[in-house]
């Protein structure tokens, strides 16, 4: 698809993160994620669960959000989508980007009714997972679509997915590990040491309905290792446990124990 001459509009795609470390923000954060997959257990009450769920776990990750000083995450993603902007216009592009966000506000569909109201003839969708999951770069981009029909609103669409295999992007995360190995006196090749990724995990339903995301992860991983020219890795999901469902393996906990 061609762009070039129409008015661009970028919806930059983060996760979102509560911009204050409060049960009032986190709870309703945390809601939104564990309502997303309530599918995953068609057999029970999913909103009343999704809240337990959450009531639960935010003491705990508000605790984890005041270590840090709060979440970076919101304000970095805006900084992200705005320097898109910048250097969209600076190569001739009448450009304009905007920073959406899954599971906090501004949504994606703020955003895409935003977008129509300022006459962008071509959206594209850009959700900045590297890993095309289930829950992330699938979801986000249905959650397009879905405004769109909503708003009634058919630009030209196009949506982005699935760029783990792109070699910029491993030749700058193999760049950092290269660069952290150097700093530190390492050799990846030593029987001593172990280049280890650990990535988040995802249930086995989503892979059972065609997703390839664990695919994806072991690309990405050996793609990353070549270029540093080791075959010695291993690679660990982060998978939760308050779901009685399968996830990927090997689980992060077990794989690094071992």
């Amino acid at each position: 698809m061609s762009v070039a001459g129409k008015k661009l509009g970028v919806l930059v795609i983060n996760f979102g993160e509560p911009e204050q470390a409060t049960s009032e923000q986190v709870e309703p954060f945390l809601e939104r994620i564990f309502l997303q997959n309530a599918g995953l257990e068609p057999d029970e009450a999913t909103v009343q669960r999704a809240r337990r769920l959450a009531s639960g776990r935010a003491p705990g990750l508000i605790e984890e959000y005041l270590k840090i000083g709060g979440s970076p995450l919101n304000q970095q993603a805006d900084a992200q989508s705005e320097q898109l902007e910048t250097d969209l216009r600076a190569r001739g592009h009448d450009a304009k980007t905007y920073s959406a966000f899954q599971f906090t506000e501004p949504f994606i569909r703020n955003k895409v009714s935003e977008a129509k109201a300022d006459g962008v003839e071509t959206l594209v969708a850009l959700p900045v997972y590297p890993l095309c999951g289930r829950s992330t770069t699938v979801q986000a981009l249905e959650d397009v679509r879905t405004a769109l029909n909503e708003l009634e609103w058919a630009p030209q669409f196009i949506g982005v997915s699935g760029w783990h295999y792109h070699a910029s992007y491993t030749e700058m995360r193999a760049g950092h590990i290269s660069q952290f190995v150097k700093e530190h006196d390492l050799d990846l090749n030593d029987p001593d040491t172990v280049l280890y990724f650990t990535v988040h995990g995802t249930p086995i339903q989503y892979l059972d309905e065609g997703n390839r995301y664990d695919r994806y992860v072991e690309e990405h991983c050996l793609q990353v290792a070549q270029h540093l020219g080791t075959a010695r890795y291993a690679v660990g999901f982060q998978n939760h446990t308050n779901r009685p469902i399968a996830w990927t393996q090997p689980d992060n906990e077990v794989e690094i124990k071992s």
